[in-house]
């Protein structure tokens, strides 16, 4: 899930198409972890947002038990940007940090280029030995200008559609993966399709969760998004923003959005509800789904290839605070658990897609039994080879939920879109300053 106030910063390159370009297994040895205290026994602390499943899929009790003496204890906050807030106020002030910290990919280069002297140079700690596992690009972004490490990898987001079976067929539609695929190889395919579903559609049930979701996958599929290569911010420019601006404004307007705010009380509860029907899911959303409809919505999700190729959306990175209490103990757990085992382990339990080159080559054949089955090594898989490489900035985050919260206004407030366009510019740059 989801992370330098100037423009003319070099903008950071990211993208999982980098991810497959060899997928060769690579050793990435597993840190046997820590040291305990001076009783022999130590908490090592974690602070995550949204949904990072090392606990769901069993591997803090499997490092525990490896580590006699650690005990690791997790706190987490659904919505990234209340994470992100949080964390940059305890930063500022130096206190109230966890041992280890995530930071989304959308948050990175500001991280990396305005805040890596408040972040250990894993260099220290002996992660250049770890460099070779991990793709250029995605090493890269957690990488300072004077060559300071400050945060290494955990997944990626390669983007595809997660659906409700059952709800398609209510509404009469088709539910094979490939035969959709087929119908919504286009955007404008899927939104026709989302108008015969509405036409039919189950009561209480729309086509999508929120316009956001659906602005948010689609931005995913550009190299270039808010900012250029240079550095240059080009959002209200950007063609390709618009037109993701554009098929969201007329999804809110067909009425095909069910108008919930992702992360809110209210969509956690709709996916036991059946409230949509269709859900753009980056990999690490299958574990999320997973907890949210519970064992009675397993065989009635599937996974299908994305609309208009392939994206991202997300991936993020764990670091260790400058003011971390144990900052030994913390390097190790975050090397072992980014190691291509755990990574592997954690994609078939849980969806998050690797980004270690060893863990990708090791699940390309994984299924999913609670998404009837779907081949989800192989979309996923594919999904992340096909990806654009992209530019990442320092405010793209910001600038995201800048313009998804105007695309709230129209969807929620029936506000006109051009007044929230202009909304959105305003908040932009009462941002980016």
């Amino acid at each position: 899930m989801s992370h330098a106030r100037a423009a003319g910063r070099t903008a950071v390159r990211l993208g999982a198409a980098a991810l497959a370009a060899v997928l060769l297994a690579a050793c990435g040895g597993s840190p046997e972890g820590a040291a305990g205290g001076a009783d022999g026994k130590v908490t090592v602390t974690v602070d995550l947002f949204g949904s990072f499943g090392y606990e769901e899929a069993g591997l803090y009790a499997e490092y525990e038990k490896l580590n006699p003496g650690v005990t690791i204890k997790q706190t987490d906050t659904e919505d990234e940007a209340d994470y992100w807030k949080s964390l940059q106020t305890r930063l500022a002030g130096g206190g109230g940090l966890a041992d280890v910290q995530a930071i989304e990919v959308g948050r990175i280069a500001s991280a990396a280029q305005q805040q890596a002297d408040r972040f250990e140079d894993l260099r220290a700690y002996g992660a250049e030995s770890l460099k070779s596992g991990f793709p250029e690009a995605k090493w890269a972004a957690a990488t300072g200008k004077d060559g300071r490490i400050i945060g290494l990898g955990t997944d990626v987001g390669p983007e595809a559609m997660c659906y409700r079976t059952d709800l398609l067929a209510q509404a009469g539609l088709p539910t094979d993966r490939e035969e959709l695929a087929q119908r919504w190889s286009t955007w404008e395919g899927y939104l026709e399709l989302g108008r015969q579903y509405q036409a039919k559609a189950p009561a209480k049930s729309a086509w999508i969760d929120s316009v956001g979701s659906l602005y948010s996958v689609m931005i995913g599929q550009q190299k270039e998004r808010y900012y250029d290569a240079s550095g240059t911010l080009i959002w209200d420019t950007n063609p390709a923003l618009k037109a993701a601006w554009d098929a969201s404004v007329s999804a809110a307007q067909n009425g095909l959005s069910a108008k919930l705010d992702q992360w809110s009380p209210q969509w956690n509860q709709a996916f036991a509800a059946g409230s949509f029907a269709t859900l753009p899911c980056p990999a690490w959303m299958l574990g999320y789904i997973k907890g949210q409809a519970g064992e009675a919505g397993k065989g009635k999700w599937d996974v299908a290839k994305l609309p208009a190729g392939a994206g991202n959306w997300g991936g993020s990175y764990l670091a260790v605070p400058r003011a971390a209490k144990h900052k030994k103990e913390a390097y190790a757990l975050i090397a072992w658990l980014t190691a291509p085992a755990q990574q592997a382990k954690l994609f078939r339990k849980q969806g998050n897609f690797p980004s270690t080159t060893g863990a990708i080559a090791q699940i390309a054949d994984a299924t999913d039994p609670y998404f009837s089955g779907a081949p989800i090594g192989r979309i996923f898989g594919e999904a992340a080879k096909a990806a654009p490489v992209q530019v990442l900035g320092v405010h793209d985050q910001n600038i995201a939920q800048q313009i998804t919260n105007a695309l709230g206004e129209v969807e929620r407030k029936g506000t006109a879109p051009e007044q929230a366009w202009g909304n959105a510019k305003k908040g932009v740059q009462n941002t980016v300053g």
